[in-house]
């Protein structure tokens, strides 16, 4: 037994469906272009509030089909100035899709306000965390659907229609009911027959349609629905660690830089991934694992080997992480700042210790708010990393002086992107 379903439903103003949902991910993609846009002016804060955004009106009309070509006579009423055969003029092009100065309002941008939620979502909707590959089925709390055989209630669209027609199908030859064949050749008969045997196959036929109704073709007993039941789904397990530079040459401006990317970072990881751990670590010339509060806000100053923080990592992977089991990331920040007698214990420890065991490697530095530093020589651990990058370490590496770069620097490093798109970042 075939079903046929039919949406009668009309397309909202007598348009195409199909026309308007273009139309949906084409506005989708002009308002993620208006938030990032409007983000790189804004604080942490601001962010989490949503706020006004923009877009070109001129991308915000849905398309339709208009009839054009031909000739045809109009007449306008009010026209006091023109004849046929006139030229008209053509209209004033500034000043986007309005009137001429002085003449009225003009209209070039669509305006909207969006929520927190909405603004954030759009911001890290096109972000990821790079090769989340490694996965665990240990102490998970999400949970996936799955087959488990057929049941006689449940809802309509999880009707089995192939099961259904075959248990109708066993019951009613279990059942002997007459099949159409059958009938078929009897009226077939009954047209060329004796009176006598006429007789006989009226009452046989009558008899075979008093049976077909007593049992027919789908009974509810023979409906049966697809059966789903919940199971554990395997999590991708990932942590990040956060390693900054609190030491005496990072200044408050620089400081201030580095705790805005952690705290989009943050955000981002919050709002995304549901499994992820997030282990903060701060460093001088030592380094100590803190918490969040701390991490951001608790006062710290001293020398500076960058090295303690990349050794109280590798202890924290070893006895908290293990690699198989764990995506591991890490993302620091520093200004570039580090002790001459450090540098080849540094190179050693991410070479051998480190980066064989990150999917994702981060390095922020941070410089001075008049943007100086561009024009200075690189630091000292960035012509590190940057020989460690060129000899084919995942490595991924950034500079950043005003609040305003914070934003497309983050989007920069944390966008998705293919494997090889990956490599040379």
């Amino acid at each position: 037994m075939a079903i046929h379903i039919v949406d009668r439903r009309l397309n909202p103003g007598s348009k195409s469906l199909e026309n308007r949902q273009r139309f949906l991910r084409r506005a989708k993609a002009l308002v993620q272009g208006a938030v990032k846009k409007s983000s790189q002016s804004r604080d942490i804060k601001d962010v989490l509030e949503g706020g006004e955004v923009s877009v070109p009106i001129d991308g915000m009309d849905e398309p339709r089909f208009r009839r054009e070509g031909g000739t045809r006579d109009m007449v306008l009423p009010g026209n006091k100035k023109f004849v046929e055969g006139d030229i008209l003029p053509r209209p004033n092009q500034s000043g986007g899709k309005g009137r001429g100065a002085g003449e009225g309002d003009s209209e070039d941008t669509f305006r909207f306000v969006l929520s927190r939620d909405e603004f954030v979502d759009l911001f890290l909707d096109d972000l990821e965390l790079p090769d989340l590959a490694k996965r665990k089925l240990a102490e998970v709390e999400s949970e996936g659907i799955r087959r488990a055989g057929y049941t006689t209630s449940g809802s309509p669209a999880n009707i089995s229609v192939s099961r259904t027609v075959s248990r109708a199908l066993a019951r009613r030859v279990a059942l002997r009911r007459p099949r159409p064949e059958v009938l078929e050749a009897l009226e077939a008969e009954l047209s060329d027959c004796s009176e006598e045997r006429r007789a006989e196959l009226m009452a046989e036929i009558e008899a075979l349609k008093a049976k077909m109704q007593r049992i027919p073709f789908i009974d509810p007993i023979d409906i049966r629905y697809r059966r789903f039941e919940t199971v554990p789904k395997p999590v991708a397990q990932a942590v990040m660690f956060c390693l900054m530079d609190v030491s005496g040459s990072m200044t408050e401006h620089m400081k201030d830089l580095a705790k805005r990317f952690y705290m989009l970072l943050y955000v981002f990881l919050k709002r995304r991934y549901r499994h992820v751990e997030i282990v903060f670590i701060r460093h001088t010339d030592r380094a100590e694992e803190v918490d969040e509060q701390t991490f951001f806000y608790g006062p710290a100053s001293g020398g500076t080997l960058v090295s303690s923080a990349l050794q109280a990592m590798h202890e924290i992977v070893r006895s908290r992480f293990r690699p198989a089991d764990w995506n591991i990331y890490a993302a620091q920040a520093s200004d570039g700042d580090n002790s001459y007698a450090d540098g080849e214990v540094t190179g050693r420890l991410l070479t051998d210790n480190i980066l064989p065991v990150t999917q994702f490697f981060a390095y922020l530095e941070v410089g001075q708010e008049n943007g100086l530093s561009y024009e200075m020589p690189n630091s000292a651990l960035w012509t590190l990393y940057e020989g460690l990058r060129a000899g084919g370490a995942p490595l991924s590496m950034r500079k950043v002086n005003e609040r305003s770069e914070i934003f497309p620097v983050f989007h920069d490093l944390f966008q998705r992107r293919g494997p090889q798109e990956r490599t040379a970042s």
